[in-house]
């Protein structure tokens, strides 16, 4: 399918309750619905901000029974919408986390899931520091996903800086990228616009990223800001520092007129480093 639709990247200020969360979340994708949205994407952590492994361990759980999945099961049927599900914290066998992205048809049926795949672990300045890998395993595997509009890619946040992805998605067939983020807001500031815009321009795609925004547990910080970007690289929707929307509308020909312009996926070389 062709024709264009609309998208909606939802913004949010997640905080530890997970219930409180979801109903903030439900409110916001009606919106967009009512908006006209036919897909709709929350952004990372979308079911509970916490800080520090004990926390985030205690309100994981095992796929087979986390609170949130049936609901955004069930939220995306009752919309009629595709949700993607942001991602929630899945509670594995072996004690460890994953931080996991669903994805659901219309009908509610779950589609897709994808692990993020690199951990965050950096320290920043004025103490700002983090260790992902204490806390979730790493996931294996990439995924694009098939809607009526094209092919969308799965990636999470820390992912946006490991641009070999994003080109290994595009060639597998995205037109379309997904980055839910919980950004924060000193990397946000320094590199987040510039971030997406490049991943967009790099792979003719277009670039749906979902994220949070505000004050968190454990003194966090995120960055806001969920944007819209186009194949061309122009912002075309952003959300601002507040919970909200970005929505725009996604005219899936415009891939394939900036990949007919500049044929770069097709340009790829085999070279020596010396």
């Amino acid at each position: 399918m062709s024709r264009p639709f609309q998208a909606a990247c939802l913004q949010v200020n997640a905080q530890p309750d997970i219930a409180a969360n979801l109903a903030v979340v439900g409110d916001l994708a009606r919106q967009a619905k009512a908006k006209g949205a036919e897909m709709v994407l929350l952004p990372e952590n979308v079911a509970m901000m916490d800080f520090g492994r004990p926390n985030i361990v205690a309100k994981a759980a095992p796929e087979d029974r986390h609170p949130a999945l049936a609901g955004l099961s069930a939220l995306a049927a009752e919309l009629g919408v595709w949700l993607h599900g942001g991602t929630i914290h899945v509670l594995l066998d072996d004690g460890r986390v994953a931080n996991r992205s669903y994805v659901f048809d219309p009908k509610g049926g779950r589609v897709a899931q994808y692990d993020k795949i690199h951990m965050f672990d950096v320290d920043l300045d004025g103490g700002e520091s983090y260790r992902e890998s204490q806390t979730f395993r790493p996931g294996e595997r990439a995924v694009v996903v098939s809607t009526p509009w094209g092919g969308l890619g799965l990636s999470v946040c820390y992912d946006l800086r490991f641009p070999h992805l994003y080109r290994a998605l595009a060639k597998a067939g995205a037109s379309m990228l997904a980055v839910p983020a919980a950004f924060t807001r000193q990397t946000g500031q320094a590199h987040w616009h510039v971030l997406l815009r490049a991943r967009a321009i790099e792979n003719g795609c277009w670039v749906l990223a979902s994220a949070q925004c505000g004050d968190h547990a454990g003194n966090r910080q995120t960055f806001g800001h969920a944007l819209i970007v186009d194949p061309w690289g122009v912002v075309v929707a952003d959300a601002g520092e507040t919970p909200g929307l970005a929505m725009a509308t996604i005219d899936p020909l415009q891939s394939a007129e900036a990949r007919r312009k500049i044929p770069a996926l097709s340009h790829d070389r085999p070279f020596t480093l010396a």
